[in-house]
């Protein structure tokens, strides 16, 4: 989900790639849990999201919602899932306050309290000086921090993914055929959500197949 603010208000007004030092590292967040508590629904859920929550729990898209962990909602305008608020906070917290997901949580949570700044079609990330609470954190190497396998084929998904929405986003604030863009609305959750992943196989794979679908239809098609 986008946001359209000025950099110097909300980060220390720097831009950073994966190699480079950031003084992101909570320490294991000392007790605290304020972010997963307060910013449930600005979790946007992606499919890499789907497909390692999906592994890690053995549960379908469906069973996820169905039990309360996730909900469905507009974010600019698209049907996109996010963390549902529990009235606690997300519900993947245990009774202790600590991640019960930690191993396979989401991205935009890895990436807290960094987040991405896009620009010339591709991004760079930044650290968000207001969000955590936790204070004199120490510094770390933003690719450590994430701890994602294979980062680099992981940022060009995220950057792929990103763009993706953002013109589907543009489609839906531009376009007059309020039936196409119900349909696209429909098959974006079917085909990327829904629709289940193999989980023996790879994540990438997958995704690109569907990808080169969903760009052969046409409008005709999603009438």
């Amino acid at each position: 989900m986008e946001r359209f603010v000025m950099m110097g208000e909300i980060s220390d007004g720097r831009l950073y790639e994966s190699n480079d030092m950031v003084r992101a590292d909570s320490g294991g967040c000392k007790n605290c849990s304020y972010c997963c508590e307060s910013m449930c629904d600005t979790i946007v859920i992606d499919p890499y999201d789907i497909y390692h929550l999906s592994k890690g729990l053995n549960k379908s898209f469906g069973e996820l919602v169905n039990e309360g962990y996730l909900e469905i909602g507009l974010h600019d305008l698209l049907t996109l899932p996010h963390i549902k608020d529990g009235g606690h906070g997300c519900n993947f917290l245990t009774e202790e306050k600590r991640c019960g997901i930690y191993e396979f949580r989401p991205g935009i949570c890895r990436l807290f309290p960094l987040g991405r700044y896009y620009h010339d079609e591709t991004f760079s990330y930044f650290l968000q000086t207001h969000e955590c609470k936790v204070e004199n954190r120490s510094k770390v190497k933003v690719k450590k921090w994430l701890g994602i396998e294979n980062l680099e084929k992981y940022e060009a998904y995220v950057n792929t993914w990103h763009y993706f929405v953002k013109n589907l986003t543009t489609f839906m604030k531009e376009s007059k055929d309020h039936e196409a863009k119900q349909s696209v609305n429909v098959l974006l959750l079917k085909w990327f959500y829904e629709t289940l992943y193999d989980t023996n196989m790879d994540f990438y794979t997958q995704l690109d197949g569907r990808m080169q679908a969903w760009r052969s239809l046409t409008l005709d098609d999603v009438r």
